[in-house]
């Protein structure tokens, strides 16, 4: 094995190594930059599920938590959901748009279909919050699993299967079919 058949994959690695890191630490000095309020990309994300639900029956706004960097999704008068900085889908918007850089190439295509998966994955998210608000009325004892497993699980094949099809339509990258 020589240094050659390696070297596009290390290249990859490091780009998308450096991109993660480098963005990473500017979301964490936006974040950081708020506390001990909430960011406005959380309260944001909250805004656009609440008036999803509103808009489907279920009058729900959104309120900050003054003790903690939260929002609150607020049904009626109750409290239903928190809503954190880790769920406001910026990390995994990093995640997508380190790799489609580190595989390139840069271009026209790499600027439409960054933007285009940022909006999948943003609508992902929003159905993420909504169905999580949905289990915290009707199956509240599921809410651990179905938060720290499933819907992140699901967020997670959206951006996989973005890239899948970042990688065989529009990379330049020819694969062989099998």
């Amino acid at each position: 094995m020589s240094w050659q058949e390696f070297k596009p994959t290390v290249f990859f690695l490091l780009k998308f190594v450096g991109i993660y890191v480098v963005a990473n630490l500017l979301y964490g000095a936006y974040v950081t930059r708020y506390r001990p309020h909430v960011d406005g990309a959380t309260r944001e994300v909250t805004v656009q599920s609440a008036w999803f639900l509103s808009a489907c029956g279920w009058p729900t706004t959104a309120v900050d938590d003054l003790a903690a960097p939260t929002t609150n999704m607020v049904f009626k008068t109750d409290n239903i959901l928190a809503v954190y900085e880790g769920c406001n889908g910026i990390n995994v918007a990093i995640i997508f748009i380190a790799f489609l850089v580190a595989f390139g190439p840069m271009g026209r295509n790499l600027l439409w279909f960054s933007v285009m998966g940022l909006f999948i994955l943003h609508v992902a998210n929003l159905g993420r919050i909504v169905s999580l608000f949905w289990v915290a009325v009707y199956m509240p004892d599921a809410m651990y699993f179905t938060h720290k497993y499933l819907f992140t699980a699901f967020l997670y094949l959206v951006v996989f299967v973005l890239w899948i099809w970042w990688v065989r339509k529009y990379s330049g990258l020819r694969i062989p079919k099998a």
